[in-house]
């Protein structure tokens, strides 16, 4: 299913986080947000999986409005994997994957064997099997990260929303998350900080900064130098990834950009094209 976010605004405190966002996230496809700490990512993503109201705009599923949605119907077409890691689960592990099942329960009603599957493919899946009857806060940071994946999978979303999902994981369980990810052929929408992973991994991309979406395309054609200096501050150039092809982000790390002599605006030419309504 296809996400449209429209015009989106949303705010709190007395100060605007997202402003009059637009964006696709096409059906099948990874659709990647990236930007800057405080660019407003985590809120535009916290509104579409409907832990915020935006103050206008909207987030369409297949052309309906998400908001028109009963919460529990929503849940079975979008599920979450916010920043915010639950901690204080006292279940186990297979019990918080379980969980995943709820939107499509009864009241007081017990698993069945289509239940009992789900949990079991999606705690494999990740990788978390054998550590299905240990206690979820036994678990290290990257562990509890894994399972908290499991349990978005376990709900058999047709959409995925991921707020930097590679956050408390080392470098080998990164790769086999993005390739999960890619394998599972989901719409998929997901923050990251880690650049290369994005140009990787992501289909399309949409740079946020300061609220706004300033940039949107495929990675290629997206993070040219001008962007990396004007949005992220620092020098950077793109060049081809030895092992893959895919576009490679490399930074100067020993000057940002307004420092280093050389940087520049961007020329229009390189900026990709705005998203259509």
């Amino acid at each position: 299913m296809r996400i449209d976010v429209e015009d989106l605004q949303v705010a709190y405190a007395g100060r605007t986080v997202v402003a009059g966002a637009r964006l696709i996230a096409e059906a099948g496809e990874i659709t990647g947000l990236v930007g800057p700490n405080g660019s407003g990512k985590s809120t535009l993503l916290r509104t579409v999986y409907r832990h915020l109201r935006p103050t206008a705009g909207r987030v369409l599923l297949a052309g309906t409005d998400l908001r028109e949605l009963a919460p529990a119907r929503s849940a079975r077409h979008v599920a979450a994997l916010p920043q915010e890691r639950g901690s204080d689960f006292e279940l186990t592990v297979r019990e918080v994957v379980a969980m995943g099942r709820t939107p499509y329960k009864r009241a007081f009603a017990g698993e069945d064997a289509t239940d009992r599957d789900l949990v079991a493919r999606a705690l494999a899946d990740v990788g978390m099997a054998g550590a299905a009857g240990r206690r979820f806060t036994a678990l290290s940071g990257g562990e509890r990260q894994r399972v908290l994946l499991a349990r978005a999978f376990a709900q058999s979303p047709d959409v995925l929303v991921l707020d930097e999902p590679t956050n408390h994981l080392d470098i080998r369980h990164q790769v086999e998350l993005l390739a999960l990810l890619r394998a599972q052929r989901r719409t998929t929408l997901v923050s990251l900080h880690d650049l290369n992973a994005a140009a990787s991994v992501c289909d399309r991309l949409h740079v946020l900064h300061a609220g706004a979406v300033v940039a949107s395309g495929p990675p290629r054609e997206v993070l040219t130098p001008g962007l990396m200096a004007e949005v992220f501050g620092v020098r950077a150039a793109l060049v081809e990834h030895p092992l893959t092809g895919d576009p490679l982000i490399a930074v100067d790390h020993r000057a940002p950009a307004d420092t280093a002599g050389t940087a520049r605006q961007p020329e229009p030419a390189e900026r990709a094209v705005a998203v259509e309504p």
